[in-house]
């Protein structure tokens, strides 16, 4: 233990050595990470504004999580009736495999592909649980910046949900973007993106968000969707889906579930990454799913073998807490048409807050065509308003929404969709 005592001798040390010696001491007082720069804002940053705003009727359209018609969150009676059941039960606390619980990947995988999927019935479908969709991307990122055989380069649409960008790229691919979004039709900009498509080099990387697009909500139609189909199947292009939205996009999981399940049935070989945040309010849960569709039962076993060698050094297995609770749902038949209404209970609302916002502005006499609000489609909305009316919305009417217009469509109520129409009409009337 040091004292003033024995400090006392190194201080008076300090003062009569040489320089060099005074500096060896100075040097352990520098910081080793004095470097580290500041990082930009995020949506949270949004979320601190909506906080420290008083205004008792302030809007919060920024955070991507489902609210009920109270605006508050929302916890599924089939969550909680899984949970007590697991409760009951009075199950272990056990390390799960590698890939996660097997109930789990067995029914996420039949909730996607669907029972008649050939992949699924000859056992060619390698799965792994994963911690959530962002966890599915991260490893399936990393699969293909070890094993895939072609350019690195992950085409990801203009423009998609801000983490697919930081994901691929820290896993050391090369991301290009492919056209989308049509800023002037506010829809979907199908020429460019079958023509960014032809135009890529053969094998490239393609994701495609299987439904509820983010951030735009906007879709391509069933006919589209095959067309895209031809398309990659034309290049040789590679179809990596990110379906975060199953269920919660349309309320229907089949329907949903379309562009993954006509891509398998054409043959291609896609790897998919599943979410259960939204669709059954597991956000802090952590729950997903990440799978390979491979050409023969003996390949998916050597694919599975290379999944669990890179998960063993990241997180060694994934957490089973939500895992059952899903398993839960998804493996007992009346839990699963409960959670199935549900499901659809809240894309209903999702589908009635846009209907309920449409028509309020046209009411206020809004000359501008709102159209594009209902034929988009999930949690969010591209409205179309530019970075200064955003700012206006906020700082004038303590609505709170991101810089390029998007909206969640979740944080609208019956009570303030009113009080958002008028603010939106203002801005957007001078």
């Amino acid at each position: 233990m040091f004292t003033a005592r024995t400090l006392a001798p190194l201080r008076v040390a300090a003062r009569t050595q040489p320089s060099a010696f005074r500096g060896a001491l100075a040097i352990r007082s520098i910081s080793f990470w004095g470097n580290v720069p500041q990082g930009p804002p995020a949506i949270l940053g949004i979320t601190e504004a909506f906080k420290a705003d008083k205004f008792d009727q302030k809007i919060n359209l920024g955070v991507g999580a489902y609210r009920d018609d109270q605006g508050k969150p929302f916890v599924l009676p089939s969550v909680l009736e899984a949970e007590k059941r697991i409760i009951d039960r009075k199950a272990d606390k056990e390390y799960a495999g590698i890939t996660g619980v097997p109930a789990f990947t067995k029914a996420a995988a039949l909730l996607a592909y669907g029972a008649d999927s050939a992949p699924l019935k000859e056992d060619r479908i390698a799965i792994t649980q994963s911690i959530s969709g962002t966890g599915a991307l991260r490893l399936g990122a990393a699969f293909l910046e070890r094993f895939y055989p072609f350019a690195k380069t992950v085409y990801i649409p203009n423009p998609s949900w801000a983490n697919h960008g930081a994901i691929f790229k820290d896993a050391g691919l090369s991301v290009e973007k492919y056209r989308y979004y049509n800023k002037d039709t506010i829809g979907l900009d199908f020429e460019g993106l079958i023509a960014d498509i032809k135009a890529a080099p053969k094998h490239s990387v393609f994701l495609l968000h299987a439904c509820a697009h983010n951030p735009t909500g906007i879709d391509p139609t069933e006919a589209q969707w095959r067309s895209i189909s031809d398309a990659v199947k034309a290049g040789e292009h590679y179809a990596f889906f990110d379906m975060a939205y199953q269920g919660f996009a349309s309320g229907d999981t089949d329907k949903d579930a379309f562009a993954i399940r006509h891509f398998v049935k054409e043959g291609h070989e896609i790897a998919l990454c599943q979410s259960f945040a939204k669709n059954m309010g597991l956000y802090g849960e952590r729950v997903g799913a990440f799978s390979i569709v491979t050409s023969s039962a003996e390949e998916k076993k050597r694919v599975d073998s290379q999944v669990k060698i890179l998960v063993r050094p990241l997180y060694s297995n994934p957490p089973i807490n939500g895992a059952r609770i899903a398993s839960e749902i998804l493996n007992d038949s009346a839990l699963n048409t409960k959670w199935l209404g549900e499901v659809k209970g809240m894309a209903d609302r999702i589908i009635s807050m846009r209907a309920a916002l449409k028509k309020n502005l046209e009411e206020l006499g809004s000359k501008h065509d709102w159209s594009h609000i209902t034929s988009q489609i999930g949690m969010f909305c591209y409205t179309g308003l530019k970075p200064e009316q955003v700012k206006r919305l906020a700082q004038e009417f303590s609505v709170y929404g991101t810089a390029d217009g998007r909206i969640s469509v979740a944080g609208i109520t019956s009570k303030n969709v009113r009080r958002l129409a008028e603010s939106i009409h203002k801005v957007t009337s001078s």
